[in-house]
């Protein structure tokens, strides 16, 4: 039996596991993800901290299985960048993923950019704007040596090798591109050897070091194996990961895309080389199950698990004819709209409408968001998909995997592990081992589905008319929210 260390770090939990080549867990831990300090700025040492931690807390679960780990594979979130110095050492807090501080200086600066090609991906949550805020506010960026994600600062704590991935740093890879003139970074007077050196999915980085804290120092000499960002290994843990195909990875925010064989391109859409000649077509949002647990503190609730208490019980309520529409941007919106200033809106509120209603439409806008970005997936692909796979917390709840198989008029399907991140991440460190020969074969053999939702033919017709409004309304609204996102109320 071949057993790795998994990990996923992922926006509101550091979750780790003891995976066995059958894909059986022998020991499983998670922590709370780090938090932003008063600056809004995650600290990136915290993240090794929690890494550390849930490493103990595997070994205490069974020191057995973790003596016999074989290889470490660790996963986690993008689109927040790690800057480090020469050794390694993290020079500036973390912007995380959905932060848009950036906006206006993206927007200052897009007269000095519109000449590259990159330039039509430059907005608040590149990592070139990003960098740029960092520079003018950090001192210390002038030792900059690389950028990486959260998951590679973890690598090079473990071995020593600054790295990252060509799936994870697409975006910063880009921006260094000077074949047709002066690249993006350039352009912002940013150095372009901030792409660190680049390891493919599935290939070793370096083995662990020795000196380490225990019980990591046990592991030296192991394998550390690369894993691109979460939503690649959700995808790949949920057995999405093969053409012909679509993901939904559903958790504090929404990631969907469809597995092509060929590069398309969509209105808002990501198209990335995923590895092995495949090719995702989609992106990630802003907005997820976040906004229920928004809804779910709005209506009192004392924290997470009441806010699941809450919006289920509300869920159980009758629901008006009329329909309540919801416009999910609470935090502005990536893909498809790349608009930082788009706002949420409920849309059609009369006195009947009950709290059931807005958690219900909470559900609705998000799926009618998917709805959005599928259909533009599908046109670039040049065909319908087969069926969707759901992971993160909308497949623990039936409601929310209904709802998107009848929006979507697409199967749902959900697998039996509640942590595809970590399965997939895994599933990589195998491949990487040699104890499967590619990923297909992996995902063939570790990925076991446990419900496929149909969509109902009775809700097609109100779902297509409803998701018509939706497009109409966000365009209506667009106007509105980047008026209102500068408005602000006088001083006392």
């Amino acid at each position: 039996m071949t057993m790795v260390l998994a990990a996923d770090l992922g926006g509101t939990a550091i979750k780790t596991a003891l995976l066995a080549d059958d894909g059986s867990a022998l020991a499983t831990a998670a922590l709370p993800a780090p938090e932003a300090a008063a600056d809004e700025m995650i600290a990136p040492r915290a993240w090794w901290d929690s890494f550390l931690e849930a490493a103990r807390t595997l070994q205490r679960s069974d020191a057995r299985a973790f003596a016999e780990i074989a290889a470490i594979a660790v996963t986690g979130v993008t689109r927040t960048p790690v800057v480090l110095d020469a050794t390694g050492g993290p020079i500036a807090g973390a912007i995380p993923a959905r932060d848009t501080r950036a906006q206006a200086i993206a927007e200052r600066t897009a007269s000095e950019v519109g000449g590259c090609a990159e330039a039509a991906h430059y907005d608040a949550f590149h990592p070139a704007a990003r960098l740029t805020w960092l520079a003018e506010h950090e001192p210390a960026m002038a030792d900059a040596a690389a950028v990486v994600d959260p998951k590679d600062f973890i690598n090079a704590r473990l071995t020593g090798t600054i790295a990252g991935d060509a799936i994870s740093l697409a975006r910063l890879i880009a921006a260094a591109d000077a074949t047709q003139g002066p690249s993006l970074l350039a352009r912002l007077k940013l150095p372009e050897y901030l792409v660190p050196t680049l390891v493919a999915a599935t290939r070793p980085i370096a083995a662990v070091r020795g000196g380490l804290p225990a019980p990591l120092d046990a592991l030296a000499g192991r394998p550390v194996i690369m894993v691109s960002h979460d939503t690649w290994a959700g995808v790949v843990g949920l057995g999405a990961l093969t053409v012909g195909r679509a993901y939904n990875v559903s958790g504090t925010t929404e990631t969907l895309g469809v597995i092509a064989a060929r590069p398309a391109s969509a209105e808002g859409l990501i198209d990335l080389t995923w590895g092995d000649g495949l090719h995702q077509i989609g992106g990630p949002g802003q907005n997820g199950a976040d906004a229920l647990a928004w809804l779910g503190a709005l209506l009192g609730a004392s924290d997470a698990h009441d806010a699941v208490r809450r919006i289920d019980e509300m869920l159980s309520q009758p629901r008006q004819a009329s329909p309540l529409l919801f416009l999910p941007f609470l935090s502005g919106e990536r893909v498809p709209y790349w608009d930082a200033d788009l706002r949420a809106a409920f849309l059609g509120l009369s006195r009947a409408h009950q709290p059931g209603d807005f958690a219900w439409a909470v559900l609705e806008g998000i799926a009618l968001l998917n709805r959005v970005v599928l259909a533009r997936a599908e046109a670039a692909a040049g065909f319908a998909v087969d069926e969707v796979r759901l992971g993160g917390g909308a497949a623990r709840s039936r409601h929310w995997a209904q709802v998107k198989a009848d929006v979507l008029e697409r199967p749902v399907v959900t697998v039996e592990s509640e942590e595809p991140g970590v399965i997939g991440a895994a599933i990589a460190a195998l491949v990487g081992l040699g104890r499967f020969g590619s990923l297909a074969e992996a995902q063939q053999r570790l990925v076991r589905v446990a419900h496929r939702y149909e969509p109902r033919r009775e809700a097609r017709d109100f779902y297509r008319a409803l998701g018509l409004l939706f497009e109409a309304a966000h365009d209506a609204v667009r106007p509105l929210s980047h008026r209102l996102s500068r408005l602000r109320r006088p001083s006392p």
